[in-house]
């Protein structure tokens, strides 16, 4: 099962490109609902949002709609003091009403391929217990067969990239280590990947459909390999991201 949607959906440049000029905020989900069956929700990362946040994303999408929460900062970047159970208590509503796809662990190019962190993904998952988990790493020292075992045994998934081929990034490697196959699409921004005076200069990128045909391939290949297959696009500036998704399900229709 192949899910597609985009990394958020509150983006006030996104009124014109994607929403209708004049639909209230409160709106935004739903009528997002009514394009995609999922979305991956970033503002988990920077604030764990209260249970009523959580239950009105339940109540404003249809019953199989799914959602990706991000790892709270204090689990992926701090790590000092991860705020293991205060996060599990915002996707409670959320996974007991059917609707979480998984957790995303993302973390920073500084998490290198250490015993240190290695040991660190243990602690991630007992943290975790038994919700679905997917890590991405930022830095290419993990891409290994080490870590591929690794992530099997503790049943955490592995999160494919498409991003600018810089040295030191992830390569666009596809592989499922759990049930959850999972792949981003960052954009290929490479001049604005670490110098940018604002984020979302990092994700300001408009795919072409042959850049895009080279995933289709890996896609199906994870599909076969997964139970549940999410792909998010993060390209989100201007709606960019709303134009990879439909790029992509028309070449994945057409079999390419």
């Amino acid at each position: 099962m192949i899910r597609m949607g985009t990394s958020g959906f509150s983006y006030e440049d996104w009124v014109g490109p994607v929403y209708p000029e004049g639909l209230p905020k409160g709106q935004w989900l739903g009528y997002y609902a009514e394009h995609f069956d999922t979305v991956e929700l970033n503002v988990s990362y920077y604030r764990i949002p209260s249970q009523k946040i959580a239950e009105g994303w339940v109540e404003r999408t249809p019953d199989h709609f799914l959602f990706t929460l991000k790892a709270h900062q204090s689990i992926t970047h701090e790590r000092e003091h991860p705020e293991f159970e205060a996060f599990l208590s915002t996707v409670a509503p959320i996974s007991e009403a059917g609707k979480l796809a998984c957790i995303l662990a993302q973390f920073p190019y500084s998490f290198h391929a250490s015993d240190v962190n290695r040991d660190y993904l243990l602690r991630l998952r007992e943290g975790f217990a038994l919700m679905p988990v997917v890590v991405e790493f930022r830095d290419h020292g993990w891409v290994s067969e080490e870590t591929f075992e690794l992530l099997e045994q503790l049943g955490l998934g592995f999160c494919s990239v498409d991003e600018p081929p810089i040295k030191g990034l992830m390569p666009p490697v596809a592989r499922a280590t759990s049930d959850v196959a999972y792949v981003r699409f960052h954009g290929r921004n490479a001049a604005k990947w670490w110098q940018h005076d604002h984020a979302w200069e990092r994700y300001d990128y408009t795919y072409r459909e042959d850049e895009l045909s080279e995933w289709v391939p890996r896609i199906r290949a994870l599909d076969q390999a997964a139970h549940l297959t999410l792909v998010y696009a993060n390209n989100h500036y201007h709606g960019q991201s709303v134009d990879t998704l439909r790029k992509l399900e028309s070449l994945l229709a057409d079999g390419i």
